[in-house]
């Protein structure tokens, strides 16, 4: 287990925070010891709830063409025939997950593709689960074409917490499957769309791992 680079300058800059704080109440005020070691409970409390938030498991990917790996950790929560309207612009099948402030936020490759399209939308917070979020919240859109010329798309949705999407690859890269290729902070959700023909694999309300959970198996 490591911490996710997008959590190292914030976590020092949060530990220097919190040791001054007890600095300035332990020693410029006559605050008792009961509430300094109330303080000290807390801030730790505090920071250990951010450092699991930005943890960054290493994991086997068992690499398959046909299969489609989910891209997050969190919870099934829609399985439908949708319009794709930003780049496939036709029905698909929509798989979205949900990722609470508890889940690893580490967003892993799907498949091994090749990126043909990249957009990031600037955008509103609603919560993740809102209807239209998909299409007003903050958003990166990204497009995966498989040697066998299968497409399918991956949509990270900031959320109500969630105020930083990160995406680490660009229009023309070559990715593999469950690398990292981007990051959300603090809550978000995200959507794959895949053809109508996939055999999916997970229900509604199912578990997800990134990398780990097949969501779909492709013709």
């Amino acid at each position: 287990m490591t911490i996710h680079k997008e959590g190292r300058k914030l976590l020092i800059t949060l530990s220097i925070i919190l040791v001054l704080i007890y600095l300035i109440l332990a020693y410029g005020t006559s605050l008792p010891h009961f509430w300094l070691n109330t303080y000290v409970l807390l801030a730790v409390v505090v920071y250990l709830a951010i450092l699991q938030f930005f943890r960054n498991p290493r994991i086997d990917v068992s690499h398959d063409e046909k299969l489609i790996y989910a891209p997050a950790d969190g919870k099934v929560v829609v399985i439908e025939k949708s319009l794709e309207h930003e780049y496939l612009k036709e029905e698909r099948m929509q798989i979205s997950i949900f990722m609470s402030p508890v889940n690893v936020h580490v967003n892993r490759n799907p498949v091994t593709a090749i990126i043909k399209y990249f957009e990031y939308h600037a955008g509103k917070h609603m919560v993740a689960w809102h209807p239209k979020s998909s299409t007003e919240n903050e958003r990166t859109t990204l497009a995966y074409q498989l040697k066998n010329g299968v497409e399918i798309v991956v949509r990270q949705i900031a959320g109500a917490l969630a105020r930083r999407i990160v995406c680490y690859v660009k229009s023309g890269d070559h990715v593999k499957q469950g690398e990292e290729f981007g990051f959300i902070k603090f809550g978000s959700r995200v959507d794959v769309f895949l053809p109508l023909d996939a055999h999916i694999k997970v229900h509604v309300n199912e578990k997800t791992k990134g990398g780990i959970t097949v969501l779909a198996e492709l013709k």
